[in-house]
């Protein structure tokens, strides 16, 4: 039955980060639109609202980051990997991957060291910013978790256990080849 939208609980597990940021990305357009059409057209404007729509904003971003990271669409210089060949470039990939794992992990600690020691509410709804800065957290969960499976990756296809994917092969799994293999289930 074509044309019907079917629910996939696979799906939703493996890029909930994706779906929990859409659903806040919805709830930033909805208020922001509720706000302009009280404000120009009924005169009125909630006071609540641009807070509401500022965390809806701020929680959607990092987790579309980290979705992003996830699969490989971050901005990145991949001109070594494209002059080396063999050892060198397994090696490059592996200093690599262990290097943005060292960041993820680093940048998860900071950012709960300053979450913990943040005092400051928010002006109207006097929400305290912990609610806002944990979208950060939750980010860099994901994206350490993210980082250290793919060390995990790189020190199999090191040790030859995994076969190492060319550059090309790489961008189309990630861009064409899960949307191929989830139409054609």
């Amino acid at each position: 039955m074509e044309g019907k939208l079917k629910f996939d609980k696979k799906d939703l597990l493996s890029n909930f980060e994706l779906y929990l940021g859409g659903i806040f990305i919805s709830c930033t357009v909805i208020v922001t639109i509720i706000n302009v059409f009280t404000r120009y057209c009924l005169g009125f404007t909630f006071f609540w609202n641009q807070e509401v729509a500022l965390i809806g904003f701020v929680w959607a971003i990092f987790l579309g980051a980290a979705g992003a990271f996830k699969h490989n669409m971050m901005m990145g210089v991949d001109f070594l990997l494209q002059v080396t060949h063999g050892k060198a470039r397994k090696t490059i990939r592996l200093i690599s991957s262990i290097l943005v794992s060292f960041i993820t992990i680093t940048m998860l600690v900071l950012s709960s060291s300053y979450i913990l020691k943040s005092r400051k509410i928010t002006p109207v709804l006097e929400i305290s910013y912990k609610w806002l800065n944990l979208s950060i957290i939750l980010a860099f969960i994901f994206m350490s978790i993210y980082s250290v499976n793919k060390v995990i990756k790189e020190v199999l296809i090191c040790l030859g256990k995994l076969p190492e994917p060319s550059l090309l092969t790489e961008e189309v799994t990630e861009i064409l080849g899960e949307k191929t293999g989830r139409d054609a289930e």
